[in-house]
């Protein structure tokens, strides 16, 4: 297991233990630790080589693949901070993102590149693209365009002074609030998280996890990070449908799968094969709360497999998890703090919480990202000297930590309960209802698949909840539904309209589900009917 204190060298470390080992699996074939070393660190000086300055950013955009995960880890060990672009983003998201954090070299393949050509004259800070597949090297107006097969040959070259503190990636959001920010993080974030989600779900050499998340979401790339820290094979999914995951499951005998609610949903219902969970030691959730009818599903279907329930910020990477043990006892906690890290409830004077009294969640410790990319404003919001009266005072310079805008509690035996995001609260009536309140109570009825609640603006109950469900594969009886709500929900919480949307509701690129999107329609549209009756 890895000791290291910079990103790359849990790869390297990795390879001096067990160089044979398989590392990484693509498309059935599979590369091990010394071969993937040995590209990361010709990766590596081929960015020497090409004179970039300790700190500069190399974006790349491209699916799963082992291109991607050498790309990143190259730039890593090159000194510079890879910017990892979610595969599903088109043109303007992509010019976006390089034009924020000022992109110096693109790695990307020769079709995202044609589709990318025409914008790429406003990234004034781009030199360099790296491509990946295809013949010939496109011209391009003050680019220099390499062919990934060549750069490889590079000779090793000694590079940059690389310490934890220096900046290894910026990982941006998924834009809930406005345009994405870039979430700035050190070798130190990544590594502390990489053993700390490690330690707890007791990760090994002898595990395959399943790459199954975007690697530009950060419980994506731990994916990676947790196996290289302790020698174990990721294998790589680019999936279509949920039961190609199913399918990587058994012809892998993975280990272990994190994924998000919008999948978990879609995994439980379909038969599972008999034997995943013979070697399906664990899965995990992120992103959001899992349903509790979905959570009860697989359970059922994985009777010797643990589940965690896990909670984290980009900002702060990981937050909580709730050991297995627990999850009968307490399914609806996000847990107690990872390992190496502490999580606290204050008031808005900075105050602690007393046992289950409502407050900010507060995270503290060596998981904290430096703040947003080029953004002052925002960083100054959400990163925070932690209050005199938290109890952390006495020292010179004041601790930064992540102040979440998540409302949470916590009981008397220190696990936390999440309540809802401030800036999703729905106020109505005088009430503050959680929308995931709403939404496990209709997934609790067995008629939606998914479900997304919000609040819309109304003229004398400030807000009023808006329901959009999706069906789980047969058809939705609206009127029924709304009935269903009546008899479980008190009269405030009761939704003014329910919206059936045809087919699977939107995500975001990391595979949420689009809760922006669908309030932005929802706001646009003629203000709903309170009926309540």
């Amino acid at each position: 297991m890895s000791t290291t204190s910079l990103l790359h060298e849990l790869i390297i470390a990795s390879a001096d233990a067990a160089g044979d080992a398989p590392a990484l699996g693509f498309q059935g074939k599979y590369s091990s630790y010394g071969d993937l070393a040995r590209d990361v660190a010709a990766f590596a000086a081929a960015l020497r080589e090409l004179a970039l300055a300790r700190g500069e950013r190399v974006a790349v955009y491209l699916d799963k693949r082992p291109e991607t995960v050498i790309g990143m880890f190259g730039a890593s060990a090159a000194g510079c901070a890879f910017v990892p672009v979610n595969p599903i983003l088109k043109a303007e998201q992509v010019g976006y993102i390089l034009r924020d954090c000022n992109v110096r070299v693109l790695v990307t393949s020769s079709e995202r590149f044609e589709a990318l050509r025409a914008g790429l004259s406003a990234c004034v800070d781009l030199r360099h693209v790296v491509l990946i597949g295809g013949e010939g090297s496109p011209e391009s107006p003050g680019l220099a365009i390499h062919r990934w097969r060549e750069l490889l040959q590079t000779p090793a070259a000694p590079g940059h002074r690389v310490i934890d503190a220096d900046v290894t990636a910026i990982l941006y959001t998924s834009g809930s609030t406005g345009r994405p920010k870039g979430v700035v993080l050190t070798h130190r974030n990544m590594v502390a998280g990489a053993k700390s989600v490690a330690q707890y779900l007791e990760n090994r050499a002898g595990d395959t996890l399943l790459a199954a998340l975007p690697l530009s979401f950060d419980a994506g790339f731990s994916q990676l990070t947790t196996a290289f820290h302790v020698g174990a094979r990721v294998v790589l999914l680019n999936y279509l449908l949920p039961r190609d995951v199913l399918n990587a499951l058994q012809s892998e005998r993975v280990t272990g799968l994190t994924a998000v609610p919008p999948l978990w949903i879609q995994l439980a219902q379909l038969e599972w094969p008999a034997t995943v969970t013979d070697h399906l030691r664990y899965i995990a959730n992120t992103g959001g709360r899992m349903p509790l009818e979905t959570l009860d599903k697989l359970r059922a279907r994985l009777p010797r497999t643990l589940p965690y329930l896990m909670y984290g910020l980009t900002e702060a990477f990981r937050a909580t998890y709730l050991p297995p043990e627990q999850v009968a006892r307490r399914p609806d906690s996000i847990g107690i703090a990872i390992p190496n890290n502490e999580v606290l409830v204050l008031r808005q004077d900075g105050t602690p919480c007393a046992p289950n009294e409502p407050g900010e969640l507060v995270q503290r410790g060596a998981l904290v990202a430096l703040g947003y990319w080029n953004n002052p404003e925002a960083t100054a919001e959400r990163f925070r000297p932690l209050p005199v009266r938290s109890g952390y005072a006495g020292v010179v310079v004041p601790e930064i930590a992540v102040f979440s805008g998540d409302t949470v509690r916590m009981d008397d035996e220190g696990y936390l309960y999440f309540i809802g995001r401030r800036d999703e609260m729905i106020k109505t009536s005088g009430y503050r209802v959680s929308p995931t309140e709403v939404e496990e109570i209709l997934y609790s009825t067995g008629m939606v698949g998914e479900c997304v609640a919000f609040g819309v603006p109304h003229d004398t109950l400030g807000q009023v909840i808006y329901l959009v469900v999706a069906g789980a594969g047969g058809a939705i009886d609206g009127a029924a539904l709304l009935a269903e709500c009546k008899k479980r929900m008190p009269a405030y919480m009761v939704p003014a309209r329910i919206d059936v949307h045809e087919g699977p509701l939107p995500r975001n690129p990391n595979g949420k589900l689009d809760r922006k999107l669908l309030s932005t329609r929802a706001t646009a549209a003629p203000p709903p009917r309170n009926d309540k009756s």
